[in-house]
C-alpha cells in the first residue's frame, strides 16, 4: 500500500509539472497575441510585480520599468498612444518552437521560445510613423524566467535577444547595419529608457551569436558551449 501511494504521489507530481508546462505556454503565447494588436497594458499584467524586461540591451525593473518600455515608449510609436490595434499596421509575433523546465519545487521556471514577427503598415495607413519601414521581418529568442505566485504563473524576466531584421522586399542581406548602443540614455534622462545595460548586449545583425541555454544537452547532458558566441 505504501508502494502505490508513493506512485500515485509520483504520478501526480508530474503531472502537475505538466500542467505547469502549459500554463507557462499559455503566458507566452498570450503575450504574442497581445503585442500583435497593441494590447500593451494587458502585456504589462503578465509580469510579476517585482518583474524585469531585458530589451536590446536595456534592462527595465519592476512593473513601472516594465510599462515604461509597453505603454510608453512601444504604444506612442506603433499605436499613437492606443491600447489597441491600430488601422493598417500589421505587427504579428508568433511564439514557437519552445523548451519549457519547470522546477521540481513549482514554484519557479526557465523556458526558451523563438519569436518571428511580421510587420508593416498598408498603403493607405496615412498616419505611419516614418521611422518604421513599410513592411519588415524580424526574428528572436527568448530566454526567460517565471514564477508562480498563489497558483498563477507569471513572467519574471522576459529576456528579450534579437537576432536578426530584415526589410521585406529586399530581405535581411541588405538590412543597415545599426551602429552604437541602442539606449544611448538611461532612464530618468530617456523617460522611456532603461534603468540600466546588460553588461555583454547582443550585437546586431550581420553580427552571429548563440544566445546562452538555460538547459544543458538534452542527450549528453553537458553544457552547450559554443566557440565565441
Amino acid at each position: 500500500m505504501a508502494d502505490l501511494e508513493r506512485e500515485v504521489a509520483a504520478l501526480r507530481h508530474e503531472l502537475d509539472l505538466i500542467r505547469d508546462a502549459q500554463a507557462i505556454r499559455k503566458v507566452q503565447h498570450s503575450y504574442g497575441y497581445f503585442m500583435d494588436k497593441g494590447l500593451y497594458q494587458e502585456v504589462v499584467d503578465l509580469f510579476a510585480d517585482d518583474g524585469e524586461l531585458r530589451f536590446m540591451g536595456g534592462i527595465f525593473r519592476g512593473k513601472e520599468g516594465v510599462a515604461r518600455l509597453y505603454c510608453g515608449r512601444l504604444r506612442d510609436a506603433f499605436t499613437h498612444g492606443i491600447n489597441g490595434p491600430a488601422f493598417g499596421l500589421l505587427c504579428d509575433h508568433i511564439q514557437m518552437q519552445d523548451v519549457i523546465h519547470v522546477a521540481d519545487d513549482r514554484r519557479t521556471a526557465k523556458a526558451r521560445f523563438r519569436a518571428l514577427l511580421q510587420g508593416g503598415s498598408h498603403v493607405t495607413k496615412t498616419d505611419a510613423n516614418p521611422r518604421l519601414p513599410q513592411q519588415w521581418w524580424e526574428g528572436g529568442l527568448y530566454e526567460n524566467e517565471y514564477v508562480r505566485e498563489e497558483g498563477v504563473w507569471k513572467l519574471k524576466v522576459l529576456g528579450h535577444h534579437l537576432t536578426w531584421q530584415g526589410d521585406f522586399k529586399e530581405g535581411w542581406s541588405y538590412w543597415p547595419v545599426h551602429e552604437g548602443p541602442f539606449w544611448p540614455k538611461l532612464y530618468p534622462d530617456d523617460p522611456f529608457g532603461p534603468d540600466a545595460m546588460e553588461e555583454c548586449p547582443d550585437k546586431p545583425w550581420p553580427a552571429t551569436w548563440v544566445t546562452p541555454f538555460h538547459y544543458t544537452h538534452p542527450v549528453t547532458g553537458k553544457p552547450i558551449e559554443p566557440e565565441g558566441r
